[in-house]
């Protein structure tokens, strides 16, 4: 069954508005995060349809939000993103550099209508530098940062990680906190600001532990030879009879001495803390899990703190008990999704408006936002 939306205007951000120029990737991401967490957002669609070839109905990265029809290669177009720009607290935009500038719609223009205006920008490579120009995807904004370089085999290239990482880690989450912040200061001090999220920053600005344990010698700059990146026995995943996986992760000796114990392997692996046996230890780790299924060891360890879980895959996450117990994932509007993250005590994000069709809200928004009448 649907989960009963709340009521509309719940969340820490209601009251806010936000103006969201569409696009692809982490804008639009950043956009429903806020819109989540109860700001009013308004995203302004070009005519002929989505940026992508995917059904908006479908697009969950559109709900809570509501959209209208704007053509910025027309002054009526334009006006409108200056009306509304003129009402909100933050205007969000995934443009290379210079072209919101060019269509007339950039920081300038916005802030003489609304100098309290946070103005976000969200591109790959950022507004300046000698690649700011250049087209590119996550998997070059990832490349580039040495974070690709990291994850995968010793032996094979570095696995691609989804969009994860870059757009919606380094770059989504990132233009959330900027312009949250830049929101703060500008409703102390009065004056908005240009918020210049870059995934290629975002991304380098995660790794900051991992360059940390590098200058201190503790981690080598390859696949597979350090403790969190498959290189270590006890962390990492197992394949089980049944061709599935588990994930291990027992890193602290409480915790490990408990997942030997489980796996009947106390006293018989090398110790831990010689890396020369490392792969003895994990050739035993990884005969003993091909004995039993995954859900015959997911009951196996249940309850325990040995570190060990199934790995899902994204049809089955829902449905595992403890997130569903938290409903970590809700279903809205026929579509099972994420819920709203993080949460709040006094004032809970939600699940208000199925994703927004495009051009579906242009009279709503004209009137609750008192947008001036187009001829």
């Amino acid at each position: 069954m649907d989960a009963e939306p709340r009521p509309p205007g719940t969340g820490p951000l209601q009251g806010v508005r936000v103006v969201e120029l569409a696009g692809i990737g982490p804008g639009p991401y950043a956009a429903m995060v806020l819109a989540d967490l109860g700001a009013d957002v308004v995203r302004v669609d070009r005519p002929g349809g989505p940026a992508l070839g995917i059904d908006p109905s479908c697009d969950i990265t559109g709900r809570n939000k509501r959209s209208l029809i704007a053509d910025l290669k027309t002054p009526e177009g334009v006006a409108t993103v200056l009306d509304l720009a003129e009402r909100a607290d933050i205007l969000l935009e995934g443009y290379r550099p210079g072209v919101a500038e060019r269509l007339g719609v950039g920081p300038d223009h916005c802030r003489d209508r609304n100098p309290r205006l946070v103005y976000g920008r969200m591109t790959g490579w950022g507004q300046d530098g000698p690649w700011s120009h250049t087209a590119g995807h996550d998997i070059d904004y990832v490349a580039v940062t040495g974070t690709l370089h990291m994850i995968g085999p010793a032996d094979g290239p570095p696995s691609v990680p989804a969009n994860l990482l870059g757009d919606y880690a380094g770059g989504s989450l990132y233009l959330v906190i900027g312009v949250l912040a830049a929101l703060q200061h500008a409703r102390v001090s009065g004056e908005g600001q240009v918020v210049d999220a870059a995934i290629v920053d975002g991304v380098s600005h995660l790794g900051s532990m991992i360059h940390g344990m590098m200058a201190a010698g503790v981690w080598q700059d390859r696949r597979e030879a350090n403790l969190l990146d498959g290189g270590c026995p006890f962390y990492g995943t197992y394949r089980t009879r049944d061709d599935g996986y588990v994930a291990v992760g027992p890193l602290e000796e409480p915790f490990y001495r408990e997942f030997l114990e489980l796996l009947d392997l106390t006293d018989r692996v090398p110790p831990r803390e010689d890396p020369h046996g490392w792969a003895a230890l994990r050739d035993a780790v990884a005969a003993r899990f091909l004995t039993r299924t995954r859900e015959e060891w997911s009951a196996h360890f249940e309850g325990s703190d040995a570190c060990v879980a199934p790995v899902l895959s994204l049809r089955e996450a829902p449905e595992h008990p403890h997130l569903a117990a938290r409903a970590t994932f809700q279903r809205h509007h026929g579509i099972t999704q994420p819920a709203p993250a993080p949460r709040f005590s006094a004032t809970p994000g939600s699940v208000r408006r199925p994703p927004a069709p495009p051009g579906a809200h242009g009279e709503e928004i004209a009137r609750d936002w008192a947008l001036p009448p187009r001829t």
